[in-house]
């Protein structure tokens, strides 16, 4: 009895040793299968056709207008702005976007520190979420500057049909000076040039 008693311990121990292995691979398979493009922020190269083929307004196009409902209760429009003399930069992004939160990140001191002072307008517009999603997590971010929202994602959708973030630089002609998908170390330096390039120089104080 005693021997077949730790054999049968033996077989247990077995069979729950394949069931941790099992688990085990299924858990690797779901944290390393692909995932869509938009929530890694680098697109695979065979995937580069199909954001060309998803981005809607190219460099040199007429930037589509539209009005946004801020976070706080008001209204911009985009041709408004530029008549203005503003140079917009539209940010299309989603709070569960891994690399649209690194870019928030970013925001306040690489560009709205950065170029303050100067004729910038920065609308970073949350796509396809409700407005209480995205309040709790500016919130718990603790950023201060303004939000769009898009929960329709009515003007996303003029823009592009997939992929976030996606960032649209608008010159006061109204015209798309620049374009990314996704961002990295590269996007942040080609704005900040392209920025640079574009703005009126700083106001000075009297």
């Amino acid at each position: 009895m005693a021997i077949k008693m730790k054999h049968k311990k033996r077989g247990s121990a077995g069979s729950l040793l394949l069931m941790l292995i099992a688990l085990l691979a299924v858990v690797a398979a779901i944290i390393f299968w692909p995932v869509e493009a938009e929530a890694k922020g680098m697109s695979p190269a065979s995937s580069q056709d199909d954001i060309e083929q998803t981005t809607l307004v190219k460099v040199g196009d007429t930037a589509p207008d539209f009005t946004v409902e801020m976070l706080n209760g008001k209204q911009l429009k985009l041709s408004t702005l530029t008549k203005q003399g503003k140079v917009v930069m539209v940010m299309f992004w989603a709070t569960w976007c891994p690399p649209c939160r690194e870019e928030l990140s970013h925001l306040q001191r690489d560009v709205l520190d950065e170029f303050a002072g100067r004729n910038l307008v920065v609308l970073p517009i949350s796509r396809g979420e409700k407005p209480e999603v995205v309040r709790s997590f500016i919130e718990k971010t603790g950023y201060t500057f303004p939000i769009g929202l898009d929960p329709e994602r009515a003007i996303y959708d003029k823009y592009a049909s997939n992929y976030v973030p996606r960032t649209f630089i608008v010159d006061t002609t109204g015209k798309v000076c620049y374009l990314a998908v996704g961002y990295d170390k590269k996007v942040a330096k080609e704005v900040e040039d392209i920025l640079n390039s574009t703005l009126k120089p700083r106001e000075k104080r009297k």
